[in-house]
């Protein structure tokens, strides 16, 4: 058997959600061959890490100089393996990228360089110290299918550019966007084995990840599977970083810009066919404007048209990725009706829409707390609004959930906004906007509670791929510190002396302390130990 036939085994076929078509076709890794793989990423990231961030970001750049020429393509390959539109894929996709590769490039010495640490006490006056960011070693990535090149790509750059290899699988659903990292990181010349795409069952490579030692794994998808990984990764206390998803509220005040206020939702609500877990889902709509907030999107939803994406440019939302997401959606809207919820408007299908996994924008109303969209997280083109007597309501409804991923408050009064945003349980929260700060580099990304734990993005992603290291030293060569052996009265009351220094009770007592002090801290610290022999 060749090297090339271990590596590989079953051909995976990338299938357009929106159309049935077949639209590339991968050989699986065969997970066998995961603790080579990951030897030789080893090997090749101790040749990166020598590196200087600068030298680092001359690669990164060399990728981003590929995404910028062949942007076009790139958004083709998304549309066709997802289901997005092409605009989508382009604006939420590869312009995230190239603005990753900037962003990293350029920032990630200032906020991972060796920096000193200013000393917490006088009594460690000849102690310095200094911290360093370590790289982890080898990380491994697991995407999902609704941002299947922007959300890994982010992290692959963050974790280069902190001095790591990379592992990475790509969601089942959308292989093809795999292959196009691959040919992105191509670009960037880096050392043979350093990135590695891995093509098979998410939980399958998670295992096989925590049995051969990866260094972090990095998960971005469900609340269920993201508990299992780790309680995987309990077994060997491998560090994660869970980004889990959310059921966002956006709250409207009576004092919002009405125009504003409903072209944000339907943006958050419907782009990405609703399979955003940045996206709003919940709308609390202030009684003294909620039906004209209403009467608003409605019209904006009817206006939307949906249809195959990658077919050109006169659809807005395309198809949802998954036959599971659509029953799933199938099911809250279902479940919704059962229970009074109103269909306000929904969008119109443009072209054949008969072969894909499509679901119409749709606007509910007179929806209650006991229905699933607004309980869960529905992950479709679903926009549920209620109505709300005042913002206390209506940030004690959007507090009242088990997932805090983002949150939106749309008023036109930014203090009054920023005071309600700091009251809401999430990760994010945008004033007068909403799903668009996992597109901003500098910003970090994650929730609370069940939305995951860890960040991505910005100097916290940066860290949160490195490792914490303290170099400590002396300035001046004592032989003992004061506290070391040989025990005996005079240590005590040298080491009493010590703290009555700094935590003294009176003017008399620091100086009564310092004078008994400075003696003893001299003989100890730059004298021998008298052994008598």
């Amino acid at each position: 058997m060749t090297a090339q036939e271990k590596l590989t085994a079953n051909v995976v076929v990338d299938t357009n959600p929106a159309t049935g078509t077949a639209v590339a076709e991968l050989s699986e890794t065969n997970l066998e061959a995961l603790p080579q793989m990951l030897a030789k990423a080893r090997e090749a990231q101790a040749i990166w890490a020598a590196k200087s961030f600068k030298e680092r970001a001359h690669h990164i750049q060399m990728m981003r100089s590929y995404i910028v020429d062949r942007a076009d393509d790139l958004a083709r390959t998304v549309s066709e393996s997802n289901g997005k539109t092409l605009t989508d894929a382009l604006a939420t996709e590869v312009l995230p990228c190239a603005l990753a590769c900037k962003w990293y490039a350029k920032n990630a010495e200032h906020y991972l360089k060796e920096r000193n640490r200013p000393a917490g006490s006088i009594l460690f006056f000849n102690k310095r110290t200094h911290m360093l960011r370590v790289p982890l070693g080898v990380v491994g990535i697991i995407s999902p299918w609704n941002y299947p090149l922007s959300i890994p790509f982010g992290e692959i750059i963050m974790a280069l550019m902190a001095g790591n290899g990379v592992m990475l699988k790509v969601a089942a659903a959308t292989p093809a966007v795999g292959r196009a990292i691959e040919q992105i990181v191509a670009a960037g010349e880096l050392p043979e084995g350093l990135f590695q795409h891995i093509v098979g069952s998410g939980s399958k490579v998670a295992t096989g990840f925590f049995d051969n030692g990866i260094d972090k794994l990095f998960f971005t998808g469900s609340v269920p599977a993201g508990k299992t990984l780790m309680a995987q990764a309990a077994q060997t206390l491998t560090p994660v970083s869970l980004e889990l998803g959310g059921n966002d509220p956006m709250l409207v005040l009576e004092d919002a810009d009405l125009e504003r206020a409903t072209n944000g939702a339907a943006w958050g609500g419907y782009q990405n066919a609703g399979q955003s877990c940045g996206g709003v889902e919940r709308v609390y709509v202030v009684d003294a404007v909620y039906d004209q907030f209403v009467d608003l999107l409605a019209k904006k939803t009817r206006q939307l048209r949906h249809g195959i994406g990658c077919s050109g440019f006169d659809v807005d939302i395309g198809s949802l990725t998954t036959a599971g997401q659509l029953r799933t959606v199938q099911q809250h809207m279902e479940d919704a009706l059962a229970k009074g919820a109103r269909i306000e408007a929904q969008s119109r299908p443009v072209g054949n829409v008969e072969n894909g996994f499509f679901f119409p924008a749709t606007l509910l109303t007179q929806v209650t707390d006991d229905m699933l969209t607004l309980c869960d997280e529905t992950f479709g083109p679903l926009i549920a609004v209620q109505r709300v007597a005042n913002e206390e309501e209506a940030i004690r409804k959007a507090n009242d959930s088990n997932l805090a991923l983002t949150s939106s408050v749309w008023t036109k009064d930014n203090k009054r906004g920023r005071a309600i945003a700091a009251r809401l349980q999430t990760g994010v929260t945008t004033v007068n906007d909403h799903l668009y700060s996992h597109g901003l580099s500098e910003t970090p990304w994650g929730g609370w509670k069940e939305s995951g734990i860890g960040r991505t993005h910005g100097p916290e992603g940066l860290e949160e791929m490195t490792q914490v290291k303290v170099v400590n030293w002396d300035i001046l060569p004592a032989k003992r510190n004061i506290f070391w052996y040989p025990f005996d009265e005079a240590t005590y009351n040298g080491i009493k002396n010590a703290l009555l220094f700094v935590f003294p009770s009176s003017i008399g007592q620091w100086l009564g302390a310092s004078l008994k002090l400075t003696p003893f801290l001299v003989k100890k610290m730059f004298t021998g130990w008298k052994t008598g022999d």
